[in-house]
């Protein structure tokens, strides 16, 4: 029989988790039954941040969890801007940024709060991500973007050694993510923050609509000292990308974001550099592809046609986010 005294306090919550979601309403409730039920040592509150969806996710949610605090927004605010929204009004000592997208296994939020408690210095911190079937998904953490790892995918070398850290460095190589280190960015899928150094560095900077702004919030925090970290031992599940709409778009926004972050990063006399290999990069593939447009196979003719636009839009992800 549980002691009562020792049971955790929902009356006193230590941590904030905070959800936004866009049309994601069957994955939303996964997520929280998965939250709800693994998470059994720390005391939270839940807030989601409904982007104004089509898909009946507000009312899904209320219907099934009256205790998550729900804010079902009249519009899409974006990512950056939602989780500034709710963060503002937290009061708790700890945040936590889960995505929609994501199942929590084995009690990973718990195992992530106890990893932060001992590893002070992280300031921020996040766990491992798997795909549905259990196999590694790479994406809970990258590597900063440096002239050398543009130089890596203008010419191919990341895609070539992909398990190589020397030239693929923003994937990490090889790193299964099976062992405890620190990263240069903790993606906000699952980002651990206690809320002092979060109101320090002003949440997310809202010049980044969509990816990006977990990139830039940890290099910011690294900049005053601290050391983001991952701890394989706290695991969740992420699909990645369920409400990132077509593959061009999303490669668009990407690009965006980096040309954004290097501006913001790299040293004024670097960013020249920088930006020449990301406009060569996106010519070349999209020079590469160019014959496939008259390929007998549909799914080429889509692969032509997808580079095509993306070149197309060049002028606007070469000109980045703007503040």
């Amino acid at each position: 029989m549980t002691d009562r005294q020792d049971a955790p306090d929902p009356a006193q919550p230590e941590l904030t988790v905070i959800m936004v979601s866009y049309n994601t309403a069957a994955l939303t409730l996964a997520a929280l039954r998965t939250l709800y039920a693994e998470t059994t040592r720390t005391t939270f509150r839940c807030v989601l941040f409904d982007n104004a969806s089509a898909d009946g996710s507000a009312e899904a949610v209320a219907r099934e969890f009256p205790q998550v605090e729900l804010i079902a927004s009249a519009e899409n605010l974006g990512f950056a801007r939602a989780n500034n929204v709710v963060a503002a009004q937290a009061r708790t000592p700890w945040l936590l940024l889960l995505n929609p997208d994501t199942e929590v296994q084995d009690g990973a939020v718990d195992t992530l709060m106890d990893f932060a408690r001992s590893h002070p210095q992280g300031g921020i911190w996040g766990g491992r991500t798997v795909f549905r079937d259990g196999s590694l998904n790479i994406a809970s953490c990258w590597g900063r973007i440096t002239p050398w790892s543009v130089f890596c995918k203008t010419f191919g070398l990341s895609a070539v050694f992909p398990k190589s850290e020397r030239f693929n460095p923003e994937a990490y190589g090889d790193w299964q993510r099976d062992t405890v280190r620190e990263v240069d960015i903790v993606v906000g899928c699952f980002l651990l923050i206690r809320r002092e150094l979060w109101d320090e560095l002003g949440g997310f900077d809202l010049k980044y609509y969509m990816y990006g702004e977990e990139a830039d919030l940890c290099l910011r925090a690294r900049e005053r000292g601290w050391r983001p970290m991952i701890t394989p031992d706290a695991q969740i599940m992420h699909i990645v990308g369920a409400s990132a709409g077509v593959a061009t778009r999303k490669a668009v926004q990407v690009q965006k974001a980096r040309c954004t972050l290097i501006r913001d990063h790299w040293h004024p006399a670097l960013v020249p550099l920088g930006m020449g290999l990301v406009w060569l990069g996106m010519g070349l593939r999209y020079a590469v592809t160019r014959p496939l447009a008259l390929a007998p196979r549909e799914n080429l003719r889509a692969k032509a046609a997808r580079w095509a636009e993306i070149w197309k839009a060049r002028h606007d992800w070469l000109a980045g986010y703007s503040a």
